[in-house]
């Protein structure tokens, strides 16, 4: 009896230090890229004839870099639909800037942005996700 008691717990143990170790990977990795956009919504809300579409696209390039890398471990843990949301946004946001269309990229900044806020939210270990 001792002997389950203590598996029990020591499994328990373990499912607690998981989930906090990918809830801080989660909110650094969403925190970090969101940084990033922010920076790139402040580029982009310029006047549109001082707006510097070179280092728009530099910092949408690095952005898009990071997230590959962040990608990889999340998607041990999250859902692969919410991850490819982002993806897909960060694809189409790319495009726009490519492009030179400034009216086009704010509202898929903000649909990132969402996305990835929505994404700390449901991995967040509380009680309205476990019920």
């Amino acid at each position: 009896m001792i002997k389950e008691l203590i598996i029990s717990l020591l499994i328990i143990i373990f499912i607690f230090i998981g989930n906090t170790i990918t809830d801080k990977y989660t909110k650094n990795s969403i925190e970090e890229i969101s940084k990033g956009l922010t920076e790139l919504r402040e580029e982009l809300m310029k006047e549109e004839n001082e707006i510097n579409f070179d280092i728009a696209k530099q910092k949408i390039e690095k952005i898009h870099q990071d997230w590959d890398i962040k990608y990889e471990k999340l998607a041990y843990y999250i859902e692969h639909d919410e991850l490819e949301k982002v993806e897909t946004e960060l694809t189409g946001l790319r495009g726009y800037i490519q492009n030179e269309e400034p009216s086009e990229t704010i509202p898929e900044l903000d649909k990132i942005i969402f996305i990835l806020e929505h994404i700390k939210d449901k991995s967040a270990f509380n009680l309205k996700n476990i019920f």
